[in-house]
């Protein structure tokens, strides 16, 4: 067990800062990329693709064609020093925009599988 914070922050049984392992934390680096909002870093203001903001339109394949572009490039741009992208799937489903990446770890070489979801109001 390494000495990563988890995210979101919460403390463990003993009323400690809880860590986990390194390959949560990568996941959890991968979700602040897709749910931080331009601005909402003070010291990095570019950081993140703003999924969060992508949800506020109808869900369609035009969203999900968007934030997949978006969601790459943010990827790339955070996180190419710990991650590859080897696919990126964005689909409109149930109210809901579904993103399956699938990533090689750098430090392992190791594949993963990571899914978000962000609902998405009704047309």
């Amino acid at each position: 067990m390494s000495g990563n914070i988890t995210f979101p922050y919460q403390f463990d049984a003993r009323g400690r800062t809880a860590i986990t392992d390194d390959d949560s934390h990568l996941r959890d680096m991968i979700e602040q990329v897709l749910m931080t909002c331009a601005g909402e870093r003070v010291n990095l203001p570019s950081f993140g693709c703003g999924v969060p903001q992508m949800v506020f339109g109808p869900a369609s394949d035009t969203v999900a064609a968007t934030a997949q572009f978006l969601i790459q490039g943010s990827l790339q741009g955070w996180l190419a020093q710990n991650i590859l992208v080897q696919s990126l799937t964005v689909t409109d489903q149930d109210s809901s925009l579904i993103i399956d990446i699938v990533y090689i770890n750098r430090l392992t070489q190791e594949q993963r599988t990571a899914s978000f979801s962000a609902p998405v109001p009704s047309p």
